[in-house]
């Protein structure tokens, strides 16, 4: 075993050469954002979509459509709003006057990124048009149903301080995506960055060091990231831990009404893996749990009133979580 970990972490470290290099793109264009920027990696190479939650300024859309320059992959942006129909979203049948037929006429979901721009100001009909894609990398027009090009990831945008005229997630919803990931202001030094390289207006270029064929074989390497059975049983404990606090030794009755589902434990055995992967790694360890669970679990677990109103947050609930249980 520790022959075959060696020769994963040799050929994770060959193939994840390009890693660097992205990186080095984007921040010629994104000052600061990091973290927001490995998730969004992690999210490709696992091909798990990403909600990303803040206020507006903090250079979501930009990010997205860079990383996708630098990818080599197309790019649409959606601006979902409440008279969005879901034929503007996948598309629709046209008829065609020279033959008597109708023909299918492709929506802007037909690309590799999707940036879906504020996404609860979109009605239910929307949303579940774009269910379908997530989950099933498909999209039915008429009675013919067309398959998504691979690559294929939604990254959705939502801001946390105006809910006037949106239209909440559904909880089914917000399980398909594999990240949530909540932005922060950038720092005074980051801030200052940002004045001193955007005031011109200029576009700044980037190159394009990737292409989507080196994304889908990374993520066969991604695949083949060792994961210790110690780790996998550690990844369950924190799963159950949010469904069964009491049996974990945590004092939680009444915060919790419904902890992560089965794709949670699935979602973090990828993410650990992609991980990995970026730090170059050819197996996972309980920091890269750490490191990346909170962004899986936090849209997951659904508090009660009586944490509301004891103003405690899911967040705050798997913090103690991943205090409480054992570190292998």
């Amino acid at each position: 075993m520790d022959y075959d970990i060696r020769a994963i972490n040799d050929k994770v470290r060959e193939e994840s050469a390009f890693v660097e290099n992205v990186f080095k793109e984007l921040e010629k264009v994104i000052i600061g954002q990091r973290y927001m920027l490995e998730r969004m990696f992690i999210g490709l190479l696992c091909n798990g979509h990403i909600l990303l939650e803040g206020v507006p300024g903090l250079a979501k859309t930009l990010s997205v459509k860079t990383l996708s320059q630098i990818i080599k992959t197309r790019f649409q942006r959606i601006q979902f709003t409440p008279d969005l129909l879901p034929a503007d979203l996948i598309g629709t049948m046209i008829y065609n006057q020279k033959d008597g037929s109708f023909v299918p006429k492709k929506g802007p979901i037909f690309t590799n990124i999707v940036m879906a721009d504020e996404i609860n100001r979109a009605p239910a009909k929307v949303q579940s048009a774009l269910l379908e894609a997530m989950q099933e990398r498909q999209v039915t027009i008429g009675d013919k149903t067309y398959p998504l090009e691979n690559p294929f990831l939604v990254l959705a945008t939502q801001n946390p301080i105006e809910q006037e005229g949106t239209y909440p997630l559904p909880e089914a919803q917000v399980d398909r995506f594999m990240l949530k990931i909540c932005l922060t202001y950038p720092s005074k030094k980051e801030e200052r960055q940002i004045l001193d390289r955007m005031v011109s207006g200029d576009e700044i270029p980037v190159s394009q060091v990737v292409s989507p064929e080196d994304i889908i074989r990374s993520r066969a390497v991604v695949n083949e990231i060792y994961i210790d059975d110690k780790i996998k049983d550690y990844i369950i404990d924190i799963v159950f831990a949010t469904r069964e606090p009491q049996k974990f030794g945590l004092d939680l009755g009444g915060l919790i009404e419904y902890g992560a589902s089965p794709r949670a434990t699935i979602y973090i055995t990828r993410a650990v893996k992609a991980h990995a992967f970026l730090r170059r790694r050819g197996y996972v360890t309980p920091e890269d749990v750490k490191s990346i669970g909170m962004d899986i679990l936090r849209h997951r677990v659904i508090i009660t009133y009586e944490a509301e109103a004891e103003n405690i947050n899911s967040e705050h609930i798997i913090q103690q979580i991943f205090d409480k249980i054992e570190v292998p």
